[in-house]
């Protein structure tokens, strides 16, 4: 017999509130824009995530084929000299910035005790995709010198680390990547966007009164995919899966839409002879992250579990 779901007390009853507002809102001619998509989602992090642990913090760009692009380098006052985190945050390819996730990749950094880089990649619809993956490989394949030029140890092996959009990102990194010479050790994903088909029945069952709802998933892919791109094609979900994926932590949440996608990319990695592991949040909704005074133990288990994946890989 199936248990029953459960959400979270606390967000049960935000999210009462939140639905009322948006109702109002949508009744009321609300149009949603790139801005207020972006305005939405720094105020949301700002008003629930409080300021992360102090560390040196700097700046710099990183070359790219077409794109210059800035991160902002994490450096924890104790570092266990392993791979290094790339951080790509989330948005829908549309919102976030390295400014709006600085405390989340704060926390990141002071649990597991490693360099972190957040990215701060192009977002749609001024940059519509491939922008933003190409600025993510950009990256992976120049940060070392960066790193170099800044005086920072590194040991030239990478972990990718990502939720949502950003978690996507890095997902379809690291198919790529799958074909050739790289030095990707493992990636973390974090109730990421893996179908752009938006099929699997979680779109269904999730996709209205959770915050994120189907229809803004949708609106964010017509930003995002501007050409005739086979959007089925440009999913990492079905894309290849061969051994040379990198070792998959998947976080999911009960009530998160794209909940399937990360259960059904979980079972694709260990068809294809991946080390994987799913780390599931059965009262949680996406983005809890960012919602973190009001879902304070589950996002400690998070950084928590998340550190301990990072220590225990070896290369």
């Amino acid at each position: 017999m199936q248990k029953a779901r459960q959400l979270d007390p606390a967000l049960a009853q935000w999210l009462e509130t939140i639905n009322e507002v948006v109702a109002k809102l949508k009744a009321a001619g609300f149009e949603p824009t790139p801005t207020n998509a972006r305005e939405s989602l720094a105020n949301l992090t700002r008003g629930f995530v409080e300021a992360g642990p102090e560390m040196p913090a700097m700046d710099t760009v990183i070359p790219g084929p077409r794109f210059a692009v800035p991160v902002r380098i994490y450096r924890p006052e104790q570092n266990d000299g392993g791979p290094a985190i790339i951080y790509a945050h989330g948005g829908g390819h549309m919102a976030g910035s390295v400014s709006v996730y600085d405390p989340i990749c704060r926390r990141i950094a002071h649990h597991s005790k490693r360099t972190v880089i957040s990215v701060d990649y192009r977002l749609a619809p001024e940059n519509p995709y491939p922008a933003g993956l190409e600025d993510l490989l950009a990256v992976v394949r120049g940060i070392g010198p960066a790193l170099e030029r800044k005086g920072i140890e590194h040991n030239d092996r990478w972990i990718l680390m990502g939720d949502s959009g950003g978690g996507a990102l890095c997902a379809s990194a690291s198919a790529l990547l799958q074909h050739e010479r790289h030095n990707i050790v493992a990636q973390v994903l974090v109730y990421p966007s893996l179908d752009y088909t938006m099929q699997l029945p979680s779109i269904e069952e999730n996709g209205r009164g959770y915050l994120l709802e189907k229809e803004k998933i949708g609106w964010y892919f017509n930003n995002y995919f501007q050409g005739v791109e086979n959007r089925r094609a440009c999913s990492p979900l079905h894309d290849e899966f061969t051994a040379n994926l990198p070792k998959t932590l998947m976080v999911t949440a009960e009530f998160c839409p794209l909940r399937d996608e990360g259960f059904a990319y979980v079972e694709k990695l260990k068809d294809a002879g991946v080390s994987s592991e799913l780390l599931h949040f059965d009262q949680q909704i996406h983005a809890f992250l960012n919602l973190e005074s009001m879902v304070a133990a589950d996002c400690e288990r998070f950084y928590r579990h998340t550190a301990e994946f990072v220590h225990g890989l070896t290369e």
